[in-house]
């Protein structure tokens, strides 16, 4: 991903790169409310159990929580809704295509601000089962074992 402008991460989903083997990633616009957008520029986003959704051509995150902002009027918005993603047509098609045919799941990673617009950086991801979350672990602590090892030669 290429820094264009200025950007400033509201939101990251922790867990989906321990849970989840990142295949490929996809940058989309948010379809959001005056009081979201209030909202996300306070930082009060949570990316948690969500995820994205192709449905009749479209894309939509789900399960993203955005809380409402204080001082919107009539109580402002609904902070579990479904927001609408904004990808071309390819990508949603080959992200369509990907899901169906090879068992991916479309996961959001991070949320931010590019140039004064919300971003969300999705990921086409497979799920890790227990083992593999295991070796995940197993390979960072050799790697840092071995850093260690490195400079404790050094000194």
């Amino acid at each position: 991903m290429a820094d264009d402008g200025q950007v400033s991460v509201v939101a990251t989903n922790r867990r989906a790169r321990r849970n989840y083997a990142v295949v490929d990633t996809f940058e989309a616009g948010m379809v959001l409310l005056g009081s979201e957008v209030k909202s996300l520029r306070e930082g009060k986003m949570e990316l948690k159990d969500s995820y994205a959704d192709i449905r009749h051509g479209e894309a939509f995150l789900v399960g993203a929580h955005i809380s409402p902002y204080d001082f919107a009027r009539e109580g402002g918005h609904d902070p579990e809704r479904e927001r609408k993603l904004l990808l071309h047509r390819r990508e949603i098609d080959r992200i369509a295509g990907s899901v169906a045919e090879k068992g991916l799941t479309l996961i959001p990673l991070k949320v931010y601000f590019r140039d004064g617009k919300a971003k969300v950086e999705l990921a086409l991801a497979r799920g890790k089962t227990t083992v593999d979350k295991r070796q995940t672990l197993r390979d960072r602590e050799h790697t840092r074992e071995m850093e260690r090892a490195a400079r404790r030669r050094r000194t």
